[in-house]
């Protein structure tokens, strides 16, 4: 079968019967994900079975990879690829930052994820679980409140700039009065000496 031959879709409360089967089957928490089944993208056969299934738990702009079960694993490299393309799909349409997960096939760090160090912990939510060295992250693009936060203190440092170059301006314009103030003073000066110097020998001529 190729690719064409599978259909990928959000699960609905029809699935549940055979989502349920293929928990069991990978030994996951069914009374669990049971109540979170609408987090799950499956993938079906032609004929309407589920092959597979994948979930994305979502707590605010954060996604986990999560739950990964199939029919028969020997699939896997078929149909994993196409769930995760549906799973890029949703976390692009709710504009999530950071993707997260557990699941430990080589297909995740061949595709971006990486193991998550000390920082990147830092931004775990809470929800997903405890923090763990297994977790792997993808970081789908910068975080919109972060990059708000660069472009205000940007904004701040050119507004300081900008309020310093005035000051040094306003200090340019008073030392350039005061030296007009001096030159008109020492103008004055030399004329009024001028002025009694000649003064002063017209008198001497007088005599």
């Amino acid at each position: 079968m190729t690719a064409t031959d599978y259909k990928v879709r959000r699960a609905t409360t029809d699935d549940l019967p055979q989502l349920i089967e293929l928990w069991r089957a990978t030994h996951l928490p069914v009374d669990l994900l049971e109540k979170r089944f609408t987090e799950f993208q499956v993938v079906e056969s032609s004929d309407g079975r589920l092959l597979g299934a994948l979930g994305l738990q979502i707590v605010q702009k954060h996604g986990n990879v999560h739950g990964e079960t199939y029919f028969d694993f020997g699939m896997s490299d078929t149909l994993r690829p196409l769930l995760w393309g549906r799973l890029q799909s949703v976390a692009q349409n709710h504009g999530l930052v950071r993707l997260w997960t557990l699941e430990t096939a080589p297909f995740w760090k061949q595709n971006g994820f990486v193991s998550a160090d000390a920082d990147v912990l830092q931004k775990f939510p809470e929800p997903f679980g405890r923090t763990d060295p297994k977790w792997l992250t993808l970081k789908l693009k910068d975080d919109l409140d972060t990059v708000l936060s660069l472009d205000k203190e940007f904004a701040l440092f050119m507004q300081s700039e900008k309020d310093r170059t005035q000051e040094m301006f306003g200090h340019a314009k008073i030392l350039k009065v005061v030296t007009y103030l001096i030159a008109i003073g020492l103008l004055v000066f030399v004329a009024v000496g001028a002025f009694l110097l000649f003064r002063h020998q017209h008198a001497i001529k007088g005599f």
